[in-house]
């Protein structure tokens, strides 16, 4: 095969075109307004664990560079911020130094916002939507702390510094890594816990630690703060993360600041603070649940792909 052909068959095609049939009409059934937010915006996340891709060349005078966007989260809660109510966006996302089995920079992210739900009833709705896509079957939700128990037989809120340490080096070869514990939980999920995940089919994991938050609220859950967020994983593939979304204006402030630190103590580029959401925020933005769902994995689970470049038709090297 020659590089100006597609890499994914034919056949790859027709089922990303149903799937978004599919979408669209799960969606439209549901009153779901489907809405349009621009790929190029002005700000970046701040998030030291994601990369944005820059344009640096061809912009209007006065302007050194422009962020493809990681998820169109921001402009979408500006939306919701003016009322829109209940949205969602089927469209590309872009993230640097992403290239692998499960990962392309450029991909199809579906993202959707529910006004009202609670985080309960949006892990309910994104299990319809799974069964939707890849027929019946049964789910499972667990804590992050059940989870760690049950794939570990450690808890990741009370083990020492040490144990976790310990416990990552017994199954990474981590050289002279060092890190907080995030780091270290961070390693253990990707290395043992999502293993472990690979046989239990469709699950749900809840009430991460307070620090990995990201952009969702905090509740108290047996003695200890944690975000109010999810993640799903089919058959261990990691597919959505969700939250109950952040909508005080100052804590998000706050949370890019720290952002911000991070970055500049590992070295990474600092970047500016979105305003625009800031100020959505401060406008106030309703109670919501939302969430993103990674389009090309989803149908790497409905075909029973392995790699994610057998359902694109072009992935990066050849785009």
């Amino acid at each position: 095969m020659t590089d100006w052909q597609p890499v994914a068959a034919t056949e790859a095609l027709r089922q990303r075109a149903d799937l978004y049939a599919l979408l669209r009409h799960f969606f439209a059934e549901r009153g779901v307004l489907e809405v349009e937010t621009p790929l190029l915006a002005s700000c970046g996340v701040t998030d030291p664990s994601l990369e944005p891709l820059l344009v640096t060349g061809g912009l209007p005078p006065g302007e050194s560079r422009r962020f493809l966007q990681t998820s169109p989260e921001y402009a979408m809660k500006r939306l919701l911020a003016v009322g829109s109510g209940p949205i969602y966006q089927l469209g590309k996302a872009f993230r640097a130094a992403e290239v692998g089995r499960r990962h392309n920079p450029e991909f199809t992210l579906l993202e959707w916002y529910r006004p009202g739900f609670s985080l309960e009833q949006l892990i309910e709705e994104v299990a319809e939507l799974v069964v939707a896509v890849l027929g019946r079957r049964a789910w499972r939700v667990f804590s992050y702390r059940e989870l760690f128990q049950s794939a570990l037989g450690l808890d990741p809120f009370t083990a020492s510094l040490e144990t976790l340490q310990r416990c990552a080096r017994e199954r990474v070869d981590t050289g002279s890594l060092e890190g907080g514990r995030d780091l270290w939980l961070d390693l253990l999920l990707t290395h043992a816990v999502e293993p472990w995940l690979a046989g239990q089919g469709v699950c749900f994991v809840t009430d991460y630690p307070a620090s990995q938050a990201a952009l969702a609220q905090l509740r108290e859950r047996d003695g200890h703060w944690v975000g109010e967020r999810f993640e799903l994983y089919v058959d261990g593939l990691e597919l959505a993360n969700g939250y109950h979304e952040l909508a005080d204006a100052a804590e998000q402030r706050q949370r890019f600041l720290e952002d911000n630190c991070r970055r500049r103590e590992a070295g990474l580029p600092e970047y500016p603070l979105d305003e625009h959401l800031l100020a959505a925020l401060g406008s106030g933005l309703p109670d919501c649940s939302g969430v993103a769902l990674g389009v090309d994995r989803l149908l790497m689970c409905r075909v029973g792909a392995s790699d994610i470049r057998s359902v694109l038709a072009f992935d990066w090297a050849r785009s």
